[in-house]
């Protein structure tokens, strides 16, 4: 598997150097994330559908 080169930050990253954030590049038909404090460290890698799902989860939180 290549590391993908489209690496992006959120806009909530963080003021500074805005590292205290994770990076996410996109590729079909996977997602790649990283922390941006160690970009050379490990990267997960998601099937999109899998990291659609977990953004819907965070987007609506199961009410308790």
């Amino acid at each position: 598997m290549t590391i993908p080169d489209n690496w992006r930050k959120s806009s909530y990253s963080g003021s500074g150097d805005g590292n205290a954030c994770v990076e996410v590049a996109l590729g079909h038909p996977l997602i790649s994330v990283r922390d941006s404090k160690t970009p050379a460290r490990a990267v997960l890698t998601f099937p999109t559908s899998a990291f659609a799902a977990f953004l819907t989860a965070l987007r609506n939180p199961p009410r308790l």
